[in-house]
């Protein structure tokens, strides 16, 4: 039986260790195929390049073993890889991470991660979003053998057109279960620092916390913080159904 495809990006860049250590756990059971930015990207969102070149080069990521550094964007790297690195190639999977940080929550909006899942997931590919929630704890193990076990329930199930799965792991080797969760309502107390540079000229600097207000392990953000892997299925419908119905009686 050939093994399943699973093209593997992310937002931190090629060189990143959670791409590494996500795509030798993968590796174990599918042929995969690396295409990421060349730098990283985190925060980028959805955005694509229209107004410059766009190059790509080999990057060697293990002796044997060679991936795809593009010079865009998450959502660029998938673009570019599915509609011409790897056109005559059906892929059975994209996973996007793993990145370093959480994207719970409304970072779900800002995340390069998840947009590059969800260009997979536009591009009729079953799509994953994985992040480790810390940005200090360097151990990928845990969040690298569940990527493995969701792909392959994922090639053998599907998933609903429109949909991807963004996953949440906590930076912990003690995990208490998994959790299917929705997106969670905190958001972040954002504060622009004003510093000076070397020359006296004054600049800013966005710092901020999570203000958490999501109650229950039904929400990304609490099922992490009390040790739950964390799974959401989010798609890129944004449209509001109810407020579309409200609206239908206005007389505009």
């Amino acid at each position: 039986m050939a093994k399943p495809v699973i093209l593997i990006s992310n937002d931190d860049g090629i060189e990143a260790d959670g791409i590494k250590a996500l795509t030798k756990e993968i590796r174990k059971f599918a042929e995969v195929i690396v295409a990421a930015p060349h730098t990283q990207q985190s925060a980028v969102g959805h955005s694509i390049t229209m107004s410059n070149p766009i190059r790509v080069r080999k990057v060697m990521l293990f002796k044997d073993f060679y991936g795809y550094a593009v010079e865009g964007t998450p959502a660029d790297s998938v673009k570019l890889a599915v509609h011409t690195l790897l056109k005559d190639r059906k892929i059975d999977l994209l996973i996007s991470g793993i990145n370093q940080g959480a994207n719970t929550a409304i970072n779900i909006i800002y995340s390069g991660t998840v947009s590059a899942a969800t260009e997979g997931t536009i591009l009729g590919i079953p799509s994953i979003a994985m992040s480790l929630t810390s940005y200090t704890y360097p151990d990928f193990a845990v969040a690298a053998k569940f990527a493995s076990k969701l792909a392959k329930i994922v090639v053998k199930n599907g998933l609903p057109k429109g949909t991807l799965l963004n996953v949440n792991v906590p930076a912990s080797k003690k995990i208490k279960g998994v959790m299917v969760t929705k997106q969670g309502k905190s958001s972040w107390d954002d504060t622009y620092e004003i510093r000076l540079d070397p020359g006296g000229r004054r600049y800013y600097w966005l710092t901020g916390s999570m203000l958490k207000i999501d109650k229950t392990k039904d929400f990304d953000v609490k099922a992490v913080d009390e040790g739950y892997i964390s799974v959401t299925p989010i798609h890129y419908d944004l449209t509001d159904y109810s407020m579309y119905e409200n609206m239908k009686t206005w007389k505009l």
